[in-house]
């Protein structure tokens, strides 16, 4: 019942949004939006019945984010929540999710290819992908196209890398900011007939806020366009590299605004050690007048090592990942019609070890707890269709998708521990096969009111099967973990337009239902079953000027637990409750003016209060904080940017959460200043 009434009134506002903004149409036409993400091939994203963002290249080089978190607040809905170094945890229409599935949610990619391969993400496996020189980033929110498989349940976000420039362009810049920061790019672009060319590499050198942290980060895009007579080519090569000295979070009320515990670190023996490689080649053909064929073939490689200091015994772990893959697509255009046609393979050889150095427990033994393989094949088919008349536009796809894990135990079967340990905490199963089907389905349609505002509806399915961790990193005896995929069910209507030319907005309604959740429950065993609901509203509005712009992205939503489980963590019946770090309302705004050859740019970022546990009997109270970031040329050839941050002194949580009888807080840095001094040869 409750449901249906917050799906009335979603339905009621919205309706009464496009009502409002049809009469108020001005007879402009909305400004051409590219958006690559949705289909793989650029398109016009302004008709697309959608909810997607894009942050484009000048906000890129304002924004000069030190860590994505940053940038990612200029999206509504999106908290890419900011851990020790360049650690992560992501939100983008849902909770912060954690756990070993955590990162399986959302579909992070390169060029649209995912940045670590089906049943092997990383939660912080944003800090693979170069995002400080990308040519621009697109987010799509909630399930994406068919074109999409697992893990594109809350949203995809794609970092698209810098194209090659038609003349001669090149840069160079030194940074400097607090604690030893210290940070060098450079990027080089040309065309040269039918070939071009695009190198952005940067080093990155920071001494840590906290005591005994800090990292060292090398990144690096290379990409190479050949426009052929019968086939063109778009390679790409993404690399990166980091070793991290990782601070812990401090523990007890508020110790964030503590003076003599926020700079501290309990876990200075802490590190995390991190490599990537994501190569493809994309391939593309005339077929006849209305077709093209578009091939890419890739490979990726992962491999890191890490101390998991968040674990009292703090053992070591090892894992990698090396993948072969292949996207296949026929895109037909037959008039009004609009038809994608295609299949994915994915083949990976995966690897996990963990080993621990010195007795804890008997239940927590020094040695090997884990050590496995798991060869996993991935193939799909899909089909997306779309139909544009006049102001109508209709748009529907399937996808099937099978994927199969082959897993080999390495070390002996059974408990981790020896025979007279009450409770071994690790379990590694027998050597076993798992796969699993998935279909999803989606369908939209848009209607333009006028020249200048378009309503939108879409219902869509996203689902992910189970990561290998879930599956054969088992605990407390449980020998097997006989899951189902999570599947979430999204109904969406949005308003998307400009006003008088000057100022433009999306605002969207969401209605969204995940079913068979993976959690882990009171005896520590990974199962299925848990159901969660997310209902919310995201907005974004952009006014500009000759002289003065001003944007604001935000979202109000709930997140709750819907069914009844015996969660790991909570001790009573948790259904109805808000889940844990997910905040109801947060966004940001931002004032700028242009003077001359430069920019200013004053930001006010807000974060809620939310829950710190399932029970939610322990909260943060949220926060706000105000950036500035000043921009000039300084004659021809020379740049230099000033930023600010925190610039109120703010005492802040990054994240917080509550855990083992304790508040825990990973802390927000101080008040920061950061020059850049850039140089441009072509200037």
């Amino acid at each position: 019942m409750r449901n249906d009434i917050t799906l009335r009134a979603v339905r009621g506002a919205l309706l009464l949004l496009a009502g409002a903004a049809g009469g108020a149409a001005a007879d402009v036409d909305t400004a051409e939006q590219v958006l690559v993400t949705a289909s793989r091939l650029p398109e016009s994203g302004s008709a697309l019945p959608l909810s997607w963002s894009s942050v484009d290249a000048d906000a890129l080089a304002l924004t000069g984010h030190v860590h994505i978190n940053e940038l990612m607040q200029r999206v509504p809905g999106a908290w890419l929540s900011r851990g020790n170094g360049q650690e992560s945890l992501a939100a983008l229409r849902s909770p912060v999710l954690t756990g070993a599935g955590g990162c399986g949610a959302f579909f992070m990619a390169f060029d649209g290819i995912s940045l670590r391969a089906p049943g092997f993400c990383n939660i912080n496996q944003m800090f693979d992908a170069n995002t400080e020189q990308a040519g621009r980033i697109e987010v799509i929110r909630g399930p994406a196209s068919a074109l999409y498989g697992s893990n594109a349940m809350h949203g995809v976000i794609n970092v698209i890398s810098a194209a090659p420039t038609e003349a001669p362009s090149s840069r160079v810049s030194l940074e400097a900011g607090p604690d030893d920061y210290y940070r060098g790019k450079v990027h080089y672009g040309n065309t040269w007939g039918r070939h071009g060319v695009s190198l952005s590499a940067h080093g990155t050198s920071d001494g840590g806020y906290k005591d005994d942290s800090g990292y060292d980060e090398q990144k690096m895009t290379l990409r190479h366009d050949y426009a052929g007579e019968l086939w063109s080519f778009s390679s790409a090569v993404n690399a990166s590299n980091l070793n991290q000295e990782t601070a812990g979070y401090i523990q007890g009320f508020e110790a964030y605004k503590d003076d003599s515990l926020k700079d501290t670190n309990p876990n200075p023996e802490a590190y995390r050690d991190a490599r990537s490689l994501l190569a493809y080649s994309r391939a593309s053909r005339a077929l006849g007048d209305n077709h093209q064929l578009v091939l890419t073939p890739y490979v990726r490689d992962n491999q890191m090592e890490f101390l998991m200091h968040f674990l009292a015994w703090q053992p070591v772990e090892e894992n990698g990942h090396r993948s072969l893959g292949l996207q296949a697509a026929v895109h037909s255009d037959l008039g009004a019609w609009q038809w994608i046609n295609g299949s994915d393979i994915d083949f990976t050889d995966g690897w996990l070890k963990e080993t621990q150095a010195e007795d804890f427990s008997p239940n927590q033994p020094a040695g090997v707890h884990y050590d496995y393989e798991v060869e996993a094949s991935t193939a799909a088919l899909f089909s997306q269709l779309r139909w544009s008349a006049d102001a109508l536009t209709l748009d529907g796809g399937v996808r099937w998708e099978y994927t199969r894990y082959d897993y080999d135990n390495q070390t002996a079967d059974g408990d981790a521990c020896s025979p007279d340990a009450s409770a071994c905490r690790f379990y590694r199963p027998a050597d076993r096969d798992d796969d699993f089907d998935n279909f999803s389905l989606n369908a939209g349609a848009s209607y333009a009111l006028g020249e200048s505002q378009l309503v939108f509806l879409r219902a869509a399915r996203g689902f992910r099967a189970p990561q290998a961790t879930e599956l054969y990193r088992l605990q407390s005896g449980q020998r097997v973990a006989d899951l189902d995929s999570e599947q979430l069910d999204n109904l969406e209507v949005g308003l998307r337009g400009t006003l008088a030319q000057s100022l433009s907005y999306e605002i969207s309604a969401y209605a969204m239902d995940k079913d068979n959740v993976i959690f882990q429950d009171s005896n520590r065993y990974n199962v299925s079953g848990a159901s969660t609901e997310h209902r919310g509203i995201e907005a974004s509005l952009a006014w500009t000027s000759d002289t003065w712009y001003a944007e604001a992205d935000a979202s109000f939503a709930r997140h709750t637990y819907s069914s009844r489980i015996q969660l790991l963590g909570s001790s009573g019946d948790i259904k109805g409750n808000d889940v844990d770090t997910a905040p109801r309302e947060f966004g940001s705004a931002r004032l700028g003016r242009r003077f001359g050859r430069g920019v200013a740019e004053l930001e006010w970022v807000y974060m809620g209060e939310y829950f710190l546990d399932p029970d939610n009997e322990h909260e943060y109270d949220g926060h706000s904080l105000f950036n500035l970031r000043l921009s000039a040329d300084l004659g021809r050839q020379w740049q230099a940017s000033l930023r600010l941050t925190n610039l109120l002194d703010e005492d802040y949580a990054e994240r917080a959460d509550y855990g083992f009888g304790s508040y825990r807080y990973f802390v927000g840095q101080p008040r920061g200043a950061y020059l850049e001094v850039a140089y441009s040869p072509g200037g």
